[in-house]
């Protein structure tokens, strides 16, 4: 996986691991990789990998099964779509109406677009 330098590594991985939920590479209650095989296979730190595994697990996308690993939660799909749909409200369209505005875009001439 290749970094980008804007955005924290851990979250990028964390993003990778949601990726992988939503398309089904890690199902509901299914267990993921350890911490360690994570690092491993993303070529990054173990510490990075933590980091990144508590930040899921505080967002209850993730959670521990003691002396088991982690595990993906029942509804880590749900949450995900909900955070990645703010994210995208709040983040991305507000730059993307900017553009469109200084290019004379109407919301139908992407409509248009859209139904292509």
């Amino acid at each position: 996986m290749e970094f980008q330098e804007k955005k924290a590594i851990y979250l990028q991985l964390a993003e990778q691991i949601c990726f992988d939920i939503l398309e089904d590479v890690h199902k509901a209650d299914e267990r993921i990789p350890s911490v360690r095989e994570m690092a491993a296979q993303m070529e990054v730190n173990a510490n990075t990998a933590v980091r990144s595994y508590e930040w899921l697990e505080q967002k209850g996308i993730i959670y521990t099964k003691r002396g088991l690993g982690f595990f993906v939660a029942t509804d880590a799909k749900d949450i995900i779509l909900k955070m990645q749909r703010e994210e995208f409200i709040n983040n991305t369209l507000p730059s993307v109406f900017k553009t469109m505005r200084a290019l004379g875009l109407s919301i139908e001439d992407v409509e248009k677009e859209w139904q292509k």
